[in-house]
């Protein structure tokens, strides 16, 4: 099912927003919809690239959750937060990368992204095999036609 209201430009919300467009990404995902909807994975590469908090806790709502390993974040302050000491520890220099495997329209307001991927920690060149992971992105759109993350969980996968 693809969503009839327009997501907006692919092109444009990740202009608008700072980060340079992978066209590669997308693969297989090409209409104008899921390309507008997987700028919000994109968006969340560009901020942990940037090692920035704030911009990765811009993309989410209020009330966004984040299921990061243990950690059930349920505010755009917590996520802020967790990843703020994160980038000023652990995670300092990490990045992520990942690709789409799904992109589903639940309502013209509501889409799902499945998305395969993991974290590269500093020094690394690639995603390791423990740090391989599948996440669940339900992405909203919100009245004046902004894109945010409600809900993003991840699950390792086993090798």
């Amino acid at each position: 099912m693809s969503s009839k209201v327009s997501w907006g430009n692919a092109t444009e919300i990740l202009t608008a927003a700072g980060v340079e467009e992978d066209t590669s990404f997308y693969r297989s995902f090409t209409e104008d919809n899921e390309k507008a909807v997987l700028t919000v994975p994109q968006r969340i590469q560009d901020a942990w690239l940037r090692n920035d908090p704030d911009v990765f806790a811009e993309v989410f709502t209020d009330n966004g959750s984040l299921l990061l390993q243990d950690n059930q974040l349920t505010s755009r302050e917590q996520i802020r937060d967790y990843l703020s000491a994160g980038f000023e520890g652990y995670l300092r220099g990490a990045h992520v990368y990942g690709w789409p495997l799904s992109v589903t329209f639940l309502t013209p307001e509501i889409a799902v992204a499945i998305t395969e991927g993991g974290i590269i920690l500093a020094g690394e060149s690639e995603i390791a095999p423990e740090r391989a992971i599948r996440a669940v992105w339900v992405i909203v759109r919100e009245a004046e036609g902004r894109l945010r993350l409600f809900s993003h969980q991840s699950s390792p996968i086993k090798s």
